[in-house]
């Protein structure tokens, strides 16, 4: 199976790639990014502005796609820019993958998406779903985790502190409210982009513990 991957240089995404490597039914990951990645004897990495993306159809034909694009306001600098990274660059990139014989995508969103939420994340996050969905992929999987619970490049000292918490509270607290760790995220994506059963799957945070 030949991958197209996004966010090969994030939290998730990195963990995706080493995962892609290591099992023996990916014959191919094609990663864009904005920067370099370390080289590898199944990995094509071009370097892109996702402002502009090329039309190469090499860079954009895979049989099925895994999306980990994420960033946060603060990181992105507005509103707007937060939108592009999470909404914008999927969507538009979904299209390419599709026209070009894409079958399967699988989006990391989160918790709470949902297009009528009164909180903007969870609003694009809704908006990047139903985008995702309304392109038709013979399979579309939705990956909806709460806290992410891993070390990032840049500080976010609130959600270290979260997963604290959360960590010591495991015992007592519900499925549902728990910290995902990226491995399990990674591993779950990577397993619904091989799956070939069609349809539409939703893949709760309660489901990556």
């Amino acid at each position: 199976m030949k991958l197209l991957l996004l966010g090969a240089t994030g939290l998730v995404g990195s963990r995706v790639l080493d995962l892609a490597f290591a099992d023996p039914r990916v014959t191919a990951v094609v990663a864009p990014t904005r920067r370099p990645l370390s080289s590898h004897p199944r990995l094509v990495a071009p370097v892109v502005d996702f402002d502009n993306l090329p039309e190469d159809p090499s860079i954009w034909t895979a049989d099925a796609v895994i999306c980990a694009l994420g960033t946060t306001i603060k990181t992105a600098g507005s509103r707007d820019a937060f939108r592009r990274v999470d909404h914008d660059y999927p969507r538009d990139i979904a299209r390419r993958a599709k026209v070009h014989g894409a079958r399967s995508f699988v989006l990391n969103s989160a918790k709470g998406a949902d297009v009528k939420s009164l909180f903007f994340y969870s609003r694009v996050k809704g908006e990047t779903e139903r985008d995702i969905l309304a392109l038709g992929f013979e399979r579309t999987v939705i990956v909806r985790p709460g806290l992410i619970d891993g070390p990032r490049p840049e500080p976010r000292p609130m959600e270290r502190w979260a997963g604290r918490v959360l960590s010591a509270l495991k015992p007592i607290l519900p499925a549902s409210v728990l910290a995902n760790r990226p491995e399990t995220i990674a591993r779950a994506m990577l397993d619904a982009a091989i799956d070939a059963l069609p349809g539409v799957t939703i893949i709760p945070s309660e489901k990556l513990l």
